[in-house]
């Protein structure tokens, strides 16, 4: 018996965990495919994957994880990765450009949730987070997207609040020695009707037993959509390209992994934002490793990324000339051991450094008196830190009680350099920022504990408490104009507003508890039921307050305090808040049989409540919300058909001025079907057209609806009927 499989024996010994709710299908690909012209592999030699990772035992009841082929079902519909969120209990995603959304778990959105990609964190380089990490890989590259929400073990990661979501893309796979070089490739191109996109994914690979190269990447071009009722949403066009070649090599039980990437958008539009993506450039290398031994297995990788971002008007939709650049830069490793103590400990313990330089400026307009003559320094070389240690005990006190606990500590530490305006207009506010000591630490502690009963094959009840804690982004704390045009184009949150940051933000703790519980048939095949409750208190919460200047009148003055029916101007601030609510999943398979298939029945209910303690909502909070979907198979043959039903949202963050929005219900439906090598899909979204408007989509700032040119109190409607098509060939 191997080290690893040794290991893996062990382990499943000491910990038998509840898989986290997955989302998925009959597989209906293969991730390799042999060439026509290639020798077929006999059963006795299939295909083997590379060195198996440890079992993850850290891994709550409440995890949710999307597989490769639920991934596969909707990538027909969206070039968005952030959207497949959406298909998580307790997930939603904030309105942004078309492959740019903020995703959301449990009501906690953008920088509360934590996205690593292959390990890597990037942080976004742009004041509207326009470049968020989920749009730096397309959905045909993703191989499974788990989050972790709430109550997470600290191994998951540090400087999050709401959760953390883990993408892999595929993992190289070694066909057997007696197979020699194999290879295999994938084209896939799709249209979608609605917003006239369309683009293609490519996949290539070749391999022996243990070396393999592999490339991923695709393209996409789409116009503005359309709602239902007609109308053009303007500036929600794009263009997207992401590629990624990688590298591998397995021996004696370890795996080595380089990858080398980059992603190009030459343009997004943002109905949401005063200003569009007019270009954005990243590239990065990612070194992994991962090793067994007899003793436990290794985790360990490092990476560098650089953002090169630039903000400007799309015409017809926007117009002016206004440049804002900005050039990022991440860098960091993470090590990670888990050891097997005994038959009923395992340990894992790991460190991990991060780190983000961003400079942002905005050079001056010939010509203007508002901005010239010199180059408006909103970030002068910010920089922020992270420094993380874990260790946590997962312990098997019988066959049907498990806990884990875990205690973590991360010291964020962050300065910036001066800065300066275009002109003496700002000059009072670069002074009295100019004269601060900008460099501010925080030590931050965190824990996890969690209890696990399986009283029996078909259940299994989990209680979980867990503080997490996330210091302030660069924005939040050194953004320093008040100036009007200056505020306007501070904010990730679409909702038309002006923001001003507060050096002296305080981090926020997250104190959450949740309880699971679950049922399902021995084989966890035919039927499922979980429900999850819970309850976050949040202390210094990273709010806004209206802000205040009795020397500014023109966006901090008097009248800014008591506005009701217009945007307004705020500061970034601590309060306390508390969120609770409750996820509902569960799937039933309503038939099986040779005749007709298999028919699998799948529901999903969310609710979130949030608000300060001092009465305020808290903004972005997705209203109840429920998936019903049929899924049905029958040989080569999948169809799915979908009812997405969401509530009124009536709980709205007032200091904001933030939109109320209706109830809705949408109808998708898709089929597909595949012929040896060859994959068509169809499907068709919103299928009797109905007109919406996004709970989640901020305010449209394009469409000037009012008689004056008012934009304020009007939402971004959601698309309508679209026509969606897709053809896969693999080699």
């Amino acid at each position: 018996m191997s080290l690893s499989s040794t290991l893996v024996q062990a382990q499943a010994e000491a910990s038998q965990p509840l898989p986290g709710i997955v989302v998925q299908k009959p597989k209906r690909k293969p991730h390799l495919v042999q060439p026509a012209t290639a020798a077929r592999a006999t059963p006795a030699e299939a295909t083997v994957a590379s060195t198996p990772r440890t079992p993850d035992l850290a891994t709550p009841a409440n995890t949710a994880t999307l597989s490769g082929e639920a991934i596969s079902d909707r990538e027909l519909a969206t070039s968005d990765s952030a959207a497949l969120v959406n298909d998580i209990p307790g997930g939603a995603v904030w309105g942004a450009g078309g492959v740019s959304s903020l995703p959301a778990l449990n009501g906690m959105g953008a920088d509360r949730v934590q996205v690593a990609i292959n390990s890597m964190l990037i942080s976004p380089a742009c004041p509207n987070e326009m470049n968020p990490p989920l749009s730096f890989v397309n959905p045909s590259m993703i191989a499974s997207m788990r989050a972790y929400l709430g109550v997470a073990p600290v191994s998951a990661g540090g400087d999050y609040t709401g959760g953390k979501i883990i993408v892999e893309t595929a993992p190289p796979k070694f066909p057997l020695e007696s197979q020699g070089w194999v290879s295999s490739a994938m084209l896939s191109g799709f249209f979608r009707s609605n917003n006239n996109s369309y683009g293609v994914d490519a996949s290539a690979s070749i391999a022996n037993h243990d070396t393999s190269i592999s490339y991923t990447g695709g393209w996409v071009r789409a116009g503005d959509y359309h709602a239902a009722d007609g109308t053009t949403v303007k500036s929600t066009l794009y263009e997207t390209q992401n590629h990624t070649l990688t590298i591998s090599k397995q021996t004696f039980g370890n795996l080595f992994s380089v990858q080398v990437g980059g992603q190009f958008i030459p343009y997004q539009g943002y109905v949401n934002q005063y200003m569009d993506m007019v270009y954005n450039r990243g590239l990065f290398v990612n070194g992994r490793y991962e090793g067994a031994f007899d003793w436990g297995t290794v985790e360990a990788s490092a990476f560098a990324h650089q953002i090169r971002h630039t903000m400007g008007f799309i015409a017809p939709d926007k117009v002016g000339q206004m440049p804002m650049d900005t050039k990022g830069s991440d860098a960091g490793y993470s090590f990670k051991a888990t050891v097997a103590a005994s038959a009923r400990d395992v340990v894992r313990f790991g460190n991990e450094l991060y780190h983000n330089q961003l400079r942002d400026w905005w050079d001056p307009v010939a010509g203007s008196m508002m901005m010239s003559p010199n180059a408006f320094v909103s970030l002068n070389d910010g920089t922020r830190n992270r420094l993380g240690t874990f260790a946590e005990w997962d312990h098997k006190w019988s066959r049907e009680w498990t806990t884990l606990i875990g205690l973590r500590n991360d010291v964020v530490w962050m300065n910036t350099g001066n800065v300066q305006g275009y002109n003496m207009m700002y000059a009072a506010d670069a002074a009295a920022f100019n004269a601060l000591d900008h460099a501010r630490t925080d030590v931050n502690l965190d824990g996890s504990a969690l209890v696990r009963y399986e009283p029996d094959q078909l259940s299994v009840f989990e209680l979980g408490f867990a503080r997490k804690t996330r210091s302030p982004n660069l924005y939040e704390r050194y953004a320093w104009s008040t100036n009007m045009m200056a505020m306007n184009m501070i904010g990730w949150f679409g909702d038309g507003n002006g923001y001003v940051g507060n050096i002296d933000l305080k981090p926020e703790k997250a104190h959450t508890a949740s309880i699971t519980a679950g049922w399902h048939d021995a084989a966890q095949k035919d039927w499922d039921i979980k429900i999850t409750p819970y309850y976050t208190y949040v202390q210094d919460y990273i709010d806004v307050d209206r802000c205040f200047t009795a020397a500014t009148s023109m966006s901090c003055g008097a009248m800014n305090l008591t506005e009701r029916n217009d945007f307004v101007y705020l500061r970034f601030a601590n309060h306390d808040a508390t969120l609770y609510g409750v996820n509902l999943s569960g799937k039933v398979a309503l038939w099986d049989n040779e005749s007709y298939g298999r028919g699998v029945f799948r529901a999903a209910l969310s609710y979130t409540r949030g608000q300060r303690t001092d009465g305020i909502d808290l903004y972005h909070v997705m209203p109840v919300n429920a998936k019903l979907g049929l899924d049905h198979t029958l040989g080569n043959w999948t169809n799915s058909v979908e009812l997405q039903l969401v509530g009124p949202k009536d709980f709205v963050s007032l200091v904001r001025n933030e939109l109320t929005t209706p109830s809705y219900a949408l109808v998708n439906v898709r089929t597909g079907y595949q012929w040896q090598q060859v994959r068509i899909d169809l499907g068709i979204d919103n299928l009797f057209n109905e007109y919406y408007v996004l709970p989640l989509g901020g305010a449209d700032l394009t469409d000037y609806k009012g008689a004056a040119g008012t934009l304020y109190g009007f939402n971004v409607p959601g698309p309508g009927r679209s026509f969606n098509g897709r053809l896969t060939v693999q080699f």
